[in-house]
């Protein structure tokens, strides 16, 4: 499957907004999600601003993701099952959704708020649990660095990690590939998740304590 176009469910905010800068450079067709309509196409101009023929637009994040076959989502924890709440009957069947979610306080030991009762492990597998079963869900991106994601001219640095079924590795792959300077890592099941998504708040306390807002993972020892 080649990856033509993806929807960004959480396209306003700072990562989301900067990976929609970086797959339009790299001729992928964008559209930017949002609670407001206006607000994505908002997001959308911006786009056009620092790239003049970027093929991008701006929806609610119903429309967007009715309209397309891969999504991800890049919200805050805090709103996450909200989000998917609103998304769930609008998603295609057969739609893989990538999702990016961080819950950083239960990360350092906080506990988690859940609309179903139950904490599913990792915000990955509570997406999957408010998906229909159709749906391919998978978790990546948690450990870039969201300012420099949108500084496109400065290449990005580090590994990708990816929990999910095999089915949506290979679209998972395509996302990291168009980015310069990402590598994709195949972290195993969904279930790997709850170890992937705690990495963040490490990353956290690495930032703060080397005053840097950079810090990312990367996996050694791999073969080409």
């Amino acid at each position: 499957m080649t990856v033509d176009r993806v929807a960004i469910i959480g396209g306003t905010g700072e990562e989301g907004f900067g990976l929609a800068l970086r797959w339009a450079r790299a001729g992928i067709a964008v559209t930017i999600g949002s609670r407001e309509t206006e607000r994505g196409k908002q997001a959308a101009g911006r786009v056009r601003e620092v790239l003049a023929d970027a093929r991008v637009d701006g929806m609610s994040n119903q429309d967007a993701a009715a309209s397309h076959d891969v999504i991800v989502v890049t919200v805050p924890f805090g709103g996450q099952a909200t989000i998917y709440k609103s998304i769930a009957e609008h998603v295609r069947e057969e739609a893989i959704v990538i999702d990016g979610t961080v819950p950083v306080s239960t990360a350092v030991g906080g506990r988690p708020t859940t609309v179903l009762g139950v904490w599913q492990g990792s915000a990955a597998q509570q997406a999957n649990s408010l998906l229909p079963k159709s749906v391919t869900t998978m978790g990546a991106f948690h450990t870039l660095a969201a300012k420099a994601v949108g500084e496109i001219e400065t290449p990005l640095e580090g590994d990708v990690l990816v929990c999910g079924p095999k089915k949506g590795k290979p679209v998972v792959r395509e996302l990291v590939e168009a980015i310069e300077s990402l590598r994709f890592v195949d972290a195993g099941s969904l279930d790997q998740a709850r170890l992937v998504e705690p990495l963040t708040a490490l990353l956290i306390g690495i930032n703060r304590r080397y005053k840097t807002d950079r810090a990312g993972v990367r996996i050694t020892g791999l073969p080409d």
